[in-house]
């Protein structure tokens, strides 16, 4: 009964959706402007996403880490609602009774899976996505952390993925221009990839084999893993979400780097893009290193092709002209080829998004992120953001770096950004080079977009 209530609860976004466009049309005939009612059924719609989305419970956490992105770009007035529904998804998860734990353990590792280890605390140490967290005592006197799935999580979270997939078209609303159902389905396969925990300890051991003996980072190895259960080393240290809380300065700062340098690195030593970059899989280690934990969100880098998106993009946004910014976003499907925009607001759009490239440091603030974020998001139908979209490949990456970039302004990290980038990527480094040599340092952006500005070809201004 509690599950088709719930699907009916799913099920009627579409239908209240419907309802707003319908009530709209009436509003318009009132007298409205198509904007004030756009901004309506925009609001009105992602409230209802908001609430709604806190009855999927397989995909809870998940869902709050990425919709937590969405809420820094709402009023202070308008986000109260949408932080009570991320509390609820975040707070969702079910702790497992120690029967439980049991049942689970003897179905992954036989009925004396206790054989295996000295000791196994009944407590759980900390919660998973998914499952949670065990500490424990290995055979070989090893401390071991024990992750065990949730007894039926899997199909709780499938179950979740259909519903998604069968409300993602409501995501057109915020982004017309985008190619909504393919970026869902390659969401939801990277979800669903998680749920593979032999896929999972894979993907640890090239981690822990990639980074062994590095004077930066430490990954646990895997002991071993059997169906919905994953045994590696027991990683002692702070957390990073305890530094957000607390840290110096300085200290927020250099760990900041620390996670930036991990990820950027992780294309080259081990071709695989580490997608779950939030504060609870970082820890800090006693002698200063940065430990990862939890790999069951990777999946391979983006095709060849993805770099040169990268450095196309910033090229033409650092150093080209508007115009050489719309062929770079048309060559690499952001925008339709067949669709007029305003490219000026791209150009300054983009200017306010590489403001920390432009610089041999920078800080990061939550309120730097907030800014650009209700840039992106503000519920305007001239909103440029609203006729671009996003190849679906990099969907994995766009969800790292997002949580990632995130992650660093809450520790607030001031730093060499975008020379951890450049180390990492060559084509990226030739770009700055190219803008310094431009532009000279400090750099003033006001100056910066004036150097850029050209006479746009009438075919790239016009709103639509």
């Amino acid at each position: 009964m509690r599950t088709a209530v719930r699907n009916a609860k799913i099920a009627s976004l579409p239908v209240a959706f419907a309802g707003r466009q319908a009530a709209g049309v009436g509003k318009r005939a009132l007298g409205k402007s198509a904007e004030e009612v756009g901004l309506e059924i925009q609001m009105r719609t992602a409230q209802h996403i908001f609430e709604v989305l806190g009855e999927l419970k397989g995909c809870a956490t998940k869902l709050g880490q990425l919709l937590s992105l969405y809420e820094l770009g709402l009023p202070n007035e308008l986000a109260q609602p949408y932080r009570a529904a991320l509390t609820q998804l975040q707070d969702s998860a079910p702790i497992m009774l120690p029967a439980t734990v049991h049942t689970a353990m003897a179905e992954a590792m036989g009925p004396n899976w206790r054989r295996h280890f000295l000791d196994f605390d009944d407590r759980r140490a900390a919660g998973a996505s998914i499952g949670q967290v065990h500490r424990a005592v290995w055979h070989d006197g090893r401390a071991v952390a024990v992750k065990v799935m949730y007894p039926g999580g899997r199909d709780a979270v499938l179950n979740d993925l259909q519903q998604l997939r069968r409300v993602s078209v409501l995501a057109g609303v915020f982004a017309p221009g985008t190619d909504v159902p393919a970026v869902t389905e390659a969401l939801c396969e990277c979800v669903a990839e998680e749920l593979d925990y032999a896929a999972e300890a894979d993907h640890q051991r090239a981690f822990a084999a990639a980074y062994a003996d590095d004077p930066d980072f430490v990954v646990p190895g895997v002991i071993t893993q059997r169906g919905d259960v994953i045994v590696t080393e027991w990683l002692t240290g702070t957390p990073v979400s305890r530094l957000i809380d607390s840290g110096a300065p300085e200290e927020r700062s250099r760990v900041g780097m620390l996670i930036l340098r991990f990820l950027v690195s992780t294309w080259s030593r081990t071709g695989l893009l580490y997608c779950d970059p939030h504060p609870g899989n970082f820890r800090i280690l006693p002698d200063g290193r940065l430990g990862v934990i939890d790999f069951g969100a990777c999946v391979l880098w983006p095709a060849a092709g993805f770099e040169e998106l990268m450095v196309d993009l910033l090229d033409a946004a650092l150093n080209g002209d508007p115009g050489e910014l719309d062929e770079a976003a048309r060559r690499h499907s952001i925008v339709d080829p067949a669709r007029t925009y305003d490219v000026q607001a791209l150009a300054d759009a983009m200017d306010m998004v590489c403001e920390p490239l432009t610089q041999p440091t920078f800080r990061l603030t939550t309120a730097w992120l907030r800014a650009r974020v209700r840039h992106v998001l503000a519920p305007r139908l001239s909103n440029v953001h609203r006729q671009l979209g996003l190849p679906a490949y990099i969907t994995p990456f766009s969800r790292g770096f997002l949580t990632a970039l995130a992650v660093l302004c809450q520790l607030e990290t001031e730093g060499p950004l975008r020379d951890e980038l450049a180390g990492w990527a060559p084509g990226l480094a030739k770009v700055f080079e190219r803008y310094d040599q431009r532009s000279g340092q400090p750099t003033d952006l006001s100056v910066a977009r004036q150097l850029r500005a050209a006479p746009v070809p009438r075919r790239f201004s016009v709103v639509s």
